[in-house]
């Protein structure tokens, strides 16, 4: 008899397909089933309509600013659905951060917490000795060394939102952030878009850590999402993100594993969720596979963080810190809006008042007034 065959999508970086190409391969079969993955860039990743790709896929990785929109549509299974109540709640508190809350949303789980990240600092470890620790840091560095923001796709709203986290700016309520505190990010930010923010403009997360890997004239990216796959050996250093006056301040990243409306769900492919979700799946598997793991248990091993040179240990308390992004519908379309708006300003150096105007009357368009944030 043939095995239930099943499509997922996942994203196309070792970090994304590696441990689930693995798993497919080498684990699927034996459990009764049979998983291929397709692969979409990191720009898919971040905006494809989740509606689009839960019509083709069985399985989609995604991230949590798409719940909001995937329960507008009606296009995932709620995990409450699939697994046992007293099984959600024992991973609420074995994932690391919010990893499984981010996707919570409308009084259900809509995905698995396959893999966590968040906004952390990066640095050439060659060149930078000790990372600076506060953003006043960072801007002294800059003076005399070359500092590059995280601007491109949705990154530069995501960095400003991290920044008025760390400077105890309230997050999104009615607005979008109280003005005091989104004067003194964008003044951080602009003052830290010189020669070398010009340069990688619009270089993603990946391409940054890239060309930080390679060597290339960028010393130091004060917030972008960790790859644990760029600590081995070296390449990259990697530290928890800037503090200002409230502490670390990063917005939440990572990915989840749904299950779309389309999907199936037989006995065989539950059993493949939970030992994905698994302690030892968590802890040996998916770092093996260059994978970066959602639950504790990974993160404070100490053999995990010796393998992938401290980046563990090195960012654990930045992604224990890290704040939600707004899920509701229409969030991707607004942090799509409101980056171009701020990228723009910063790049022409203009003010911050009608810059912040912008990115709030973007907020009230794409977020109607009392939902669910």
């Amino acid at each position: 008899m043939s095995l239930p065959v099943y499509r997922g999508l996942t994203w196309d970086h070792p970090r994304g397909y590696r441990a689930l190409e693995a798993a497919g391969r080498e684990v699927a079969p034996g459990q009764g089933l049979t998983i291929g993955w397709d692969r979409h860039s990191l720009e898919g990743f971040e905006a494809a309509p989740i509606a689009d790709l839960a019509d083709r896929y069985d399985l989609i990785v995604l991230d949590h600013p798409h719940v909001g929109e995937a329960v507008a549509q009606d296009c995932l299974q709620p995990m409450e659905s699939l697994f046992d109540a007293y099984w959600l709640a024992g991973l609420e508190g074995a994932a690391i951060g919010r990893s499984l809350a981010s996707y919570h949303y409308g009084g259900s789980h809509w995905a698995l917490p396959l893999d966590a990240a968040t906004q952390v600092m990066a640095y050439a470890p060659d060149r930078i000795e000790t990372p600076p620790a506060t953003w006043d840091a960072v801007i002294a560095l800059a003076v005399h060394q070359p500092v590059a923001l995280s601007l491109a796709g949705p990154h530069a709203i995501l960095s400003f939102q991290s920044i008025v986290a760390a400077l105890g700016g309230a997050g999104p309520v009615e607005g979008f952030v109280d003005r005091q505190a989104g004067r003194a990010a964008y003044a951080i930010m602009a003052a830290l878009t010189g020669a070398t923010s010009r340069a990688f403009l619009h270089a993603n997360p990946i391409a940054l850590l890239e060309a930080m890997a390679a060597g290339e004239p960028i010393d130091l990216v004060p917030l972008v999402y960790g790859y644990v796959n760029y600590a081995a050996g070296g390449r990259v250093g990697f530290a928890d993100a800037p503090r200002g006056p409230a502490g670390i301040g990063s917005i939440l990243g990572g990915t989840g594993i749904a299950v779309s409306k389309r999907c199936e769900v037989t006995p065989a492919l539950r059993a493949h969720l939970l030992w994905l979700m698994g302690e030892e799946t968590q802890r040996i598997f998916i770092p093996a596979q260059e994978g970066q793991p959602s639950l504790r248990a990974a993160w404070t091993d100490p053999a995990v963080d010796a393998r992938w040179g401290g980046f563990y240990s090195g960012t654990r308390a930045t992604l224990e810190a890290a704040s939600l992004r707004p899920r509701h519908d229409g969030a991707i379309a607004f942090q799509t809006e409101a980056s171009a708006r701020l990228r723009a300003g910063l790049v022409e150096g203009e003010a911050a008042d009608p810059v912040l105007d912008a990115i709030e009357a973007a907020f009230r368009r794409h977020h109607r007034k009392g939902t669910e944030l």
